[in-house]
């Protein structure tokens, strides 16, 4: 009755402006409300209207394609106007865990502005498309060279796709408890096993990049490496569809199991365990380091898998540079943390280990360092650099699978919003970064020995100074004992 009440109160008219769509599983079944009506999402596809009309009647994921169309369609759009791809096991997956998952989610409209509430000019976390679509490119060896693809895959592909290019046996991509993952090794965009030689794979994050803007600039010249990859393999231009919530934690994770949320356990960048009763804040950087501590133990991450088949000699197997979810690593930049007691101790014992962000030779325009996270983003994805040019110091002994995430192009899609200065800063020095590590394995005569996959954690759209006001007073009106945490995971109490 308590949910019932919730979602109730959370579908009138009057909040229609910045609640988007109220969602729920009951009976192993995902559910989808707002003002417009309810339905029941089956895993067949098949939805089932219980009152009003279908708010959610579009799954299409290549929705706003191509590229011209969403830029066209950037402003305000009820549900009926936007698609929501593979919504019942998205849903379904968030609610897959009894001690982690909410009673309720909130998804917000897209263009909710909710700075007050942690929101920012651009958003993401909606279960619709572009919010959800990251870009996907894979390149070199044992890849086919098809250029911009019109199709597209989920995050929860990535891992089983770099665990094949690395030699492990399609057979073995199974999680901890042998069961078979979400996702699945995108085979079809690869050359046959026996064409493949040696494995050598990295794999790029370029947090919160947007796709389309991504494949945008690589076609008209203004990110020359992303180019470079592209000429040697493939994109696709309905990118990577993220889990639910399309946020940080949620999808790095999703993106190095293979598996869901409700089944690894990162249910999001912050939610409520009932089991331990606590709030648990995995994405922040106090806590980064101890991300791989709240993975479920039935999660098996793409460095285990590798490792289960590489033999272990002096060089790392695998190699985890600023990525939270590292277990399992050879070489992890987090790993390094945990050592030094987490990231205030390793600054306050030895030093800023930060390089100046006024001095990266990648900065483009020094204005931008006056947004903190921007200026941030600068100073790790510059010291990230160094560290992959540290691993690949000699080809003989890089690792047969480097992870390598990056932080400033989430950093300026949050303060600029997409296709802002901001963001597009992030994306061409990301890439210039990417372009010096090219040149680094050019010089080292082994860049055509190397395969690349470049994705990111989940898209972009830039909220509306106009678009205002919160749920919480429907909430706090019912009297009900509740948590809402995000916001937008609503635990009853």
């Amino acid at each position: 009755m308590s949910r019932e009440a919730v979602v109730k109160s959370l579908t009138t008219p009057d909040l229609a402006a910045v609640v988007d769509l109220v969602v729920w599983v009951e009976d192993d079944v995902a559910h989808a409300a707002n003002h417009l009506g309810t339905v029941r999402l089956h895993d067949d596809g098949t939805h089932e209207v219980l009152s009003g009309i279908d708010p959610v009647a579009d799954e299409d994921p290549m929705a706003f394609l191509p590229y011209d169309a969403e830029v066209a369609g950037a402003g305000p759009r009820v549900s009926t106007d936007n698609a929501y791809p593979y919504a019942a096991r998205r849903i379904r997956s968030l609610f897959g865990d009894p001690d982690r998952s909410p009673d309720v989610a909130v998804v917000h409209t897209p263009r909710h502005w909710f700075v007050d509430e942690g929101g920012h000019v651009g958003e993401h976390g909606s279960l619709d498309v572009i919010q959800s679509r990251a870009p996907l490119v894979l390149s070199g060896p044992g890849v086919r060279r098809l250029g911009v693809v019109d199709e597209h895959a989920r995050l929860v592909d990535v891992a089983p796709t770099l665990a094949v290019l690395s030699g492990v046996p399609e057979e073995d991509l199974r999680d901890a408890d042998g069961a078979a993952l979400d996702g699945r090794a995108l085979t079809a965009y690869l050359e046959a096993p026996e064409a493949r030689r040696r494995p050598r794979v990295v794999g790029i994050l370029w947090d919160g990049a947007h796709c389309g803007d991504l494949l945008h600039l690589a076609e008209t010249g203004h990110l020359p490496g992303v180019a470079r990859l592209l000429e040697r393999g493939l994109a696709l231009r309905g990118g990577a569809v993220a889990e639910f919530p399309s946020v940080t934690l949620t999808n790095h994770t999703s993106i190095l199991t293979g598996v869901g949320p409700g089944r690894h356990g990162v249910l999001g960048n912050v939610y409520y365990d009932r089991a331990l009763q606590e709030r648990v804040v995995p994405n922040d950087a106090e806590t980064w380091h101890r991300s791989a501590e709240w993975l479920r133990p039935g999660a098996r991450t793409v460095f285990e898998m590798v490792n289960d088949h590489v033999p272990q000699g002096d060089s790392p197997r695998t190699a985890s540079v600023d990525e939270a979810i590292d277990r399992g690593a050879d070489y992890g930049t987090m790993a390094l943390l945990r050592a030094a007691g987490g990231f205030e101790s390793a600054t306050s014992g030895m030093g800023d280990l930060l390089p100046d962000p006024a001095e990266s030779p990648f900065l483009r325009d020094p204005a931008h360092l006056d947004d903190a996270y921007f200026r941030w983003g600068v100073q790790v994805d510059d010291l990230g650099l160094q560290q992959v040019l540290q691993l690949w110091e000699t080809p003989e002994e890089a690792p047969t699978l480097t992870w390598w995430a990056n932080v400033v192009t989430d950093a300026g899609h949050h303060g600029g919003g997409p296709r802002s200065e901001l963001a597009r800063d992030s994306l061409r020095q990301s890439d210039a970064r990417l372009v010096a590590f090219l040149d680094h394995l050019d010089g080292l005569g082994v860049l055509d020995e190397v395969t690349f996959l470049l994705t990111a954690d989940h898209g972009f759209e830039g909220a509306d100074p106009s678009v205002t006001g919160s749920w919480k007073p429907a909430l706090d009106a019912l009297g009900i004992p509740y948590r809402d945490e995000g916001p937008g995971f609503v635990y009853l109490l």
